[in-house]
């Protein structure tokens, strides 16, 4: 995920086609290291293909797909205008006495 996300941090950005190095430079920024083999598998996934439209038809997937966080949060695609990030705590269950 951590990929995934340097990758949509890149495009937000700015940069519609960033390179290994790229999103190497973010992971680094913030301390994760990168796994050049999962890099080099999304660049050839997205490439020559437009993020929001990946966003729209595998957003379901993803949204489905565990991130190891107990809570969610949404973020509006490009040009999707100013919209405040959503948080979704997760239910809690209910314990019987």
């Amino acid at each position: 995920m951590k990929v995934i996300t340097a990758h949509l941090l890149a495009v937000l950005g700015g940069n519609t086609c960033p390179s290994a190095e790229d999103l190497k430079d973010i992971l680094g920024s913030v301390g994760a290291e990168a796994d050049d083999d999962r890099i080099e598998l999304l660049l050839v996934e997205v490439k020559g293909k437009d993020i929001t439209e990946l966003i729209a038809s595998e957003g379901k997937m993803l949204a489905s797909m565990p991130s190891g966080g107990g809570v969610t949060v949404a973020v509006a695609a490009p040009g999707a205008g100013a919209v405040a990030p959503t948080v979704v705590e997760p239910k809690k269950e209910e314990t019987r006495a």
